[in-house]
């Protein structure tokens, strides 16, 4: 696959698809070039069907990602309408995190902070070594945090400490974030690429289409009611029952073997 940016680039290791955030003198924060450069990784990845799994990591032992590059700021940031264009700028890369249909992981080493911490929270698991630190410091700096970001990270560790982290803009360790359920697991740091990859494999040898109407469902459950396109996820459970992976799943049972599932 080829290079999409120096600070931004995918790489294929089937069954894993790796978004690099590659930034590290400025431990990995993220630039308006690297976020531009983030739809092209993902729609590759979306289109290449070896790519079962996208794993979201940084360049060194670090960070993850550190938030926005503020050295941008004066530039881009400057006021509300230069936040108005940069957002709309860098808009189009976190749609594109909010609309991978292929199942995602943050792998979190070091600090996962603002911009980060939302690029993490657009993975469906997070898995993160000892030394991981996590924090939004919007509160530091005056800057506003929009519904969306706020609903996503409301939904997944609850509103109590939503308002703590917002509120107290403080850093908080790999412990208290596996507490309050923002990560899924926490490993020594020497074995978090080895969990990453297997949590990989697992994901990668199940039936594609059945993780994926999982992934949709597990979405619609967090919309409100009246926003929910049931229609459209019962499409995608009907095609997992009407594929030749259903018929493989059911032929390897029978046979007391591993399925080979192809996602068709």
């Amino acid at each position: 696959m080829s290079t999409e940016t120096q600070k931004l680039f995918g790489k294929k290791d089937a069954p894993i698809g790796w978004m690099i955030f590659n930034n590290p003198e400025r431990r990995n924060a993220v630039s308006t070039e690297m976020w531009e450069a983030i739809p092209r990784v993902l729609d590759a990845f979306e289109a290449d069907p070896e790519v079962r799994v996208v794993v979201m990591t940084g360049t060194g032992d670090k960070a993850f990602v550190s938030g926005a590059d503020i050295s941008q700021f004066e530039d881009q940031r400057a006021n509300r309408e230069a936040n108005e264009r940069y957002s709309l700028r860098s808009g189009a890369g976190t749609a594109a995190l909010a609309s991978l249909k292929k199942p995602s992981i943050a792998m979190i080493r070091g600090f996962c902070l603002g911009g980060g911490l939302a690029v993490a929270l657009s993975c469906d698991l997070r898995i993160c070594s000892e030394d991981a630190r996590f924090g939004i410091p919007a509160a530091r700096l005056g800057l506003g945090y929009g519904f969306d970001g706020v609903k996503r990270l409301v939904d997944i560790v609850g509103p109590a400490c939503t308002s703590e982290i917002l509120f107290t803009a403080r850093q908080f360790d790999a412990q208290e974030a596996l507490r309050m359920g923002l990560v899924n697991r926490v490993v020594a740091a020497a074995e978090l690429e080895d969990t990453v990859r297997g949590y990989s494999r697992m994901i990668g040898e199940n039936a594609p289409l059945t993780v994926r109407a999982s992934k949709m469902a597990v979405r619609e459950a967090l919309k409100d009611p009246a926003r929910r396109k049931l229609e459209a996820l019962a499409a995608e459970v009907a095609a997992c029952f009407e594929s030749a992976d259903y018929a493989e799943g059911r032929r390897a049972f029978m046979e007391k073997r591993k399925p080979k599932f192809q996602g068709r």
